[in-house]
């Protein structure tokens, strides 16, 4: 029996306005009026179109117009004349995720589903990153594998107003100190508020506290499937914004917030899994490493340069990225080492078999969390099939050893700028057969875009641009 291909998706169409429309009474008892359809550009921006609630079944069975032009856009929503993306010419089909609609706790009257973005013709486009991800989710299930993978999330709080003189500047709304309880009691009610609206809408919260910065604070979350993993932040972020607001205070979650601050990191959390078994633990490699999970760990290691182009994708990012500032400065591994790129963790002694992953620290939030998690999964899956091992762990931080003592230790110092990381980016085989001749070609020109943008301005002028982006 063969299917008529117009028949099969016009079904497939009916079921999802079906769907849309089961979901419409409990989203009215809610009180829900609209609903945001949330994705992310190519430079790390949260765009979004909205639907009134009634067109929310609409919405679901035919998607909503929008232009591919965003592919090009820069954070100070100038947009890059690429070679695949800037133009003026097409439209896209926004369709929700239906399965991970939710009600927004800090946003009364308004519900949020993140979208996979289609062509007019019913086919994902192929510089969508959540389609993307979903792919190398998939292709990692065709080796017999699953990942699960968290965000940490650092921002810091401050003044709505600013100085008088300057409304931009940035002032800590908080004055405890780092990691103190001082501070902690400044923010307890906006805590308090934060952390009911995330477990109101779902979110597993493991852990908050103040961090190093002025304002600064940061939030972990549980480990999901990567897709997930990726909605999550984007939701976490946006439910810290609207709380923030409510508390009358300005968030920022760039990564350099100031010239001689410390910056907003965006650590990623990954541990890989066969069905049942985490492969980061009770194996016979070092630190209990599996084969299999070495080879994932050394494939993230080896291709750690050309991923920053994603995962530390502004000219910003690189004020973050120094030595002994704990941002994971050089391509290197250890148990527990804050310095290193890649910090292997173990887990207490009894609960190692769910707890062991390895944290990328190198990262920040800049990023378009889809495009970094798709890359970090093509790079282990690469090490995977490649047997790949891991040199010796580092136990000291990397900056301390001279120049000799790194390259005896096979320590590499990692992209210093963002045109480097873009030229590692391009040379990359493995990220740019997983991201395709016209994402990969994308993501090369809007970051020369961005580093066009910032020719010649000093750390503070760029950390004064881009401070209210993220």
């Amino acid at each position: 029996m063969t299917v008529d291909r117009e028949q099969l998706e016009h079904t497939d169409r009916e079921d999802r306005r079906a769907a849309a429309e089961a979901l419409l009474p409990e989203l009215e008892d809610a009180g829900v009026t609209a609903v945001a359809l949330p994705w992310v550009d190519t430079s790390g921006i949260t765009r979004v179109k909205t639907v009134p609630l009634a067109k929310l079944p609409s919405a679901a069975a035919w998607g909503v117009g929008m232009s591919p032009v965003f592919d090009g856009f820069l954070l100070d929503d100038s947009i890059v004349a690429g070679r695949f993306a800037g133009s003026a010419v097409g439209d896209l089909r926004l369709h929700p995720d239906l399965s991970r609609l939710v009600v927004l706790a800090g946003q009364p009257g308004w519900a949020w589903a993140p979208v996979d973005r289609f062509t007019q013709a019913g086919q994902p486009h192929v510089q969508c990153s959540r389609s993307l991800l979903r792919r190398q989710v998939a292709e990692l299930a065709d080796a017999g594998f699953t990942v699960r993978a968290a965000f940490e999330v650092e921002w810091v709080v401050a003044r709505p107003d600013g100085l008088p003189d300057d409304p931009d500047a940035f002032v800590p709304a908080l004055s405890g100190p780092a990691y103190g309880m001082t501070r902690l009691a400044e923010v307890s009610d906006y805590a308090r508020d934060l952390m009911d609206a995330l477990a109101e809408q779902g979110v597993v919260v493991d852990q908050f506290h103040p961090e190093y910065a002025g304002g600064q604070l940061e939030i972990s979350v549980g480990a999901l499937d990567p897709v997930g993993a990726a909605d999550t932040a984007l939701l976490v972020r946006n439910t810290i914004t609207a709380v923030s607001a409510q508390h009358g205070l300005r968030v920022s979650f760039s990564p350099k917030v100031t010239a001689d601050g410390v910056g907003n990191g965006g650590h990623v959390h990954l541990s890989l899994w066969r069905d049942d078994e985490n492969l980061m633990s009770g194996g016979d490699g070092t630190f209990g490493l599996t084969a299999d999970g070495e080879a994932f760990t050394a494939g993230l290691l080896a291709h750690l340069p050309g991923l920053l182009a994603v995962g530390a994708p502004s000219v910003a990012s690189y004020l973050r990225l120094v030595p002994s500032h704990w941002a994971g400065a050089f391509a290197a591994w250890g148990l527990e080492n804050r310095e290193a790129a890649l910090r292997f963790v173990t887990g207490p002694d009894g609960n190692r078999q769910s707890s062991a992953n390895v944290e990328v620290k190198s990262f920040d939030l800049a990023a378009n969390p889809y495009l970094l998690m798709a890359g970090c999964l093509a790079a282990g899956l690469a090490g995977v099939r490649a047997g790949s091992t891991l040199p010796d762990p580092v136990g000291v931080d990397p900056a301390s050893l001279s120049d000799e003592g790194r390259r005896e230790a096979g320590i590499r110092a990692l992209p210093a700028t963002l045109a480097e990381a873009v030229a590692a980016f391009e040379s990359d085989e493995v990220l740019a057969a997983a991201f395709g001749e016209e994402l990969a070609a994308t993501v090369v020109d809007v970051r020369n875009g961005e580093i066009a943008l910032f020719e010649g301005t000093s750390p503070e002028g760029i950390c004064r641009a881009v401070r209210w982006k993220h």
